[in-house]
């Protein structure tokens, strides 16, 4: 039996007009700018002025386990769950409504090796080719913006440079939204004396940029303007640092982000709203999509799924200790993907045989699910709730397995099949959720009254750490807490630029540490749960009109490189125009 590819699906589906998903969530066509006839942008303005629910919306954050080549399917079952939670809406006859936030793909990997990100199989968001490719046209205008400032310092440095700008203290680098290696370090300014000044540049891939941290951070147009105007481009030859607001650019870099801020509304297969903003990675940015997108979705639904990129030693813990500091957002319980045969790889499995049931070796690979877990509930105090995504491949014992394991940490288990089946294949995970809030519910008006209750507890989330602390502290309290690391490293390249920091005070914003994702560690070969690692910071970077301080491990680098065969290979046009070969 042939299995249909993504795209074979996503092109089968039909699909309704924007107007009409628009409808679904209140809104009418002044509300929503379309960019034909299943794409649009929402006016943020429009809906805050909307009255607000009587009822908070809750809001889930879907996780996973750390990527294995087998990979987690962690955004196809936030599309699923999405679609599950609806149909059980409609069930029931609620009236509540579900409403899918999440990133938009980077065309980077797309054409490289990573694939997408509009999900998979019959739980994806769609029009797929174009929110894989270029969509709205969002990343051109943060990659624009970005490379508008990087033009105005060197053309300052050449006009005659009246904030006395040091040409190799200069920190901002150049962007491009592909993977390109060649571009990581790079000499610029090389001809005649009118091509400007010969320094040391390079590029970062537009996704890893300040600016698209920033567009994900900001509140509303005036919060983008002003961090923009934040950014901490370079120092002067006497050693002052140099801000974009000296150079005047964040408003020239704002107009240019003024309707990309707007989030964009599409539709999963099912015809459930999705909104689609944003894209930082998680294992260099932040790895979020937008606050004004998740805010925005939160205005409109009953319940609002998110996701935050690979596993929760990056985009949870991130999405927790900055996005949520930052904007005040809180979430209500964390769903964790896993699959079998993730486990498995992590339990020493090659990828060749990850199909064959093998015992021991899941249960090896059990602690990495183990700790994510752990650092859900008892760091940032969700409920959890996982996500095995099944596969045809997987033996009721080898289900049971993991089942037990996590019902000894308090976890309940859900199995989902929603590349196969759609909303259909979720709905035993939506219950699940649904029955988790229901019992924190009644948990929460039980304490009200002063008695005991042995159901679910609420959310009580908090912070891993505080921003008052060091940097050296909340990098260690990382490292120690979320990653089981037994201690770290810092350069002496790294600590003179956090005595830098603290010189500018500049040193009590929240830590965004990039690293591999394949590992709790910074090495990527250690699988599992290892222990006894040290976490090496190589650098420390200020993103300060984003509001984190950027710190570097191990060998991980801001512009990926394409590998030996990459999709790009493999994907075409036929002569009716139909993209084949993307997934």
């Amino acid at each position: 039996m042939t299995v249909p590819s993504d795209i074979a699906i996503a092109q089968k589906a039909t699909l309704q007009s924007i107007t009409l998903i628009a409808e679904k969530l209140g809104l009418s066509t002044v509300n929503i700018e379309p960019y034909g006839h299943y794409k649009a942008k929402i006016n943020p303005d429009d809906v805050f002025a909307m009255p607000a629910k009587a009822k908070h919306s809750k809001l889930i954050l879907v996780t996973a386990i750390n990527p294995t080549p087998a990979g987690e399917g962690k955004t196809t079952v936030t599309i699923g769950l999405a679609d599950a939670l609806n149909r059980i809406h409609k069930q029931k006859n609620s009236g509540e409504k579900t409403v899918v936030a999440i990133r938009e793909p980077s065309i980077g990997p797309v054409f490289g090796v990573k694939g997408g990100a509009a999900g998979g199989g019959y739980a994806q968001v769609l029009p797929m080719e174009d929110i894989n490719l270029h969509f709205t046209g969002d990343f051109h205008a943060i990659g624009a913006a970005n490379n508008l400032l990087a033009a105005l310092i060197d053309n300052h440095i050449y006009q005659g440079n009246m904030l006395n700008i040091d040409p190799k203290q200069v920190f901002w680098r150049r962007a491009v939204d592909m993977n390109d290696r060649q571009l990581r370090n790079i000499i610029s300014g090389i001809g005649k004396t009118t091509d400007g000044v010969m320094r040391e540049d390079g590029f970062d891939i537009t996704v890893a940029s300040e600016v698209m941290a920033i567009f994900c951070l900001a509140t509303d147009l005036s919060d983008l303007k002003q961090r923009l105007g934040n950014i901490l481009v370079a120092f002067s030859k006497d050693k002052q640092p140099i801000y974009a607001k000296d150079l005047n650019a964040h408003g020239a870099m704002a107009v240019l982000l003024k309707e990309a801020i707007k989030p964009n509304l599409v539709q999963t297969i099912e015809g459930t709203p999705a909104i689609v903003h944003g894209g930082p990675f998680a294992n260099i940015a932040h790895g979020c999509n937008s606050v004004i997108a998740t805010r925005v979705a939160m205005h409109l639904a009953d319940y609002t799924l998110t996701e935050a990129g690979f596993g929760a030693d990056l985009g949870a813990q991130k999405f927790c200790d900055i996005k949520c500091r930052l904007s005040g957002l809180t979430p209500d319980a964390a769903v964790i993907v896993a699959t079998i045969r993730a486990l498995k790889y992590n339990g020493g499995v090659a990828k060749d045989e990850l199909t064959i049931e093998n015992l021991p070796a899941l249960e090896k690979g059990l602690p990495n699910l183990m700790k994510h877990i752990e650092n859900m509930q008892e760091v940032y105090g969700l409920p959890v709730v996982v996500a095995i995504n099944h596969f045809i491949s997987d033996t009721d014992a080898e289900v049971e397995l993991v089942r037990q394991a996590c019902m000894e940490k308090g976890v309940e288990v859900a199995l989902t099949q929603v590349w196969e089946k759609g909303g259909a294949g979720g709905e035993d995970l939506a219950n699940t959720l649904l029955k988790l809030f229901d019992d924190s519910d009644k948990n929460n008006s039980a304490q009200d009254k002063g008695s005991q209750n042995n159901s679910s507890q609420p959310s009580q989330f908090r912070l891993a750490y505080d921003s008052d602390d060091s940097i050296a502290d909340k990098i260690r309290t990382v490292a120690q807490r979320i990653y089981g690391a037994e201690d770290i490293d810092i350069s002496s390249a790294a600590q003179a630029k956090i005595r830098r920091l603290e010189a500018l005070n500049l040193d009590k914003m929240p830590i965004c540490i990039a690293k591999t994702q394949y590992s709790l560690s910074d090495d990527a070969k250690l699988l599992g749960r290892p222990t006894g690692f040290t976490i090496h910071v190589r650098d420390i970077s200020i993103s300060s009109g984003a509001g984190f301080i950027v710190v570097i491990c191990g060998p991980i680098m801001k512009m990926p490189g394409l590998p030996k065969r990459p999709s790009a290979e493999y994907i075409d046009l036929d002569h009716n125009g139909n993209i084949t070969g993307l997934f």
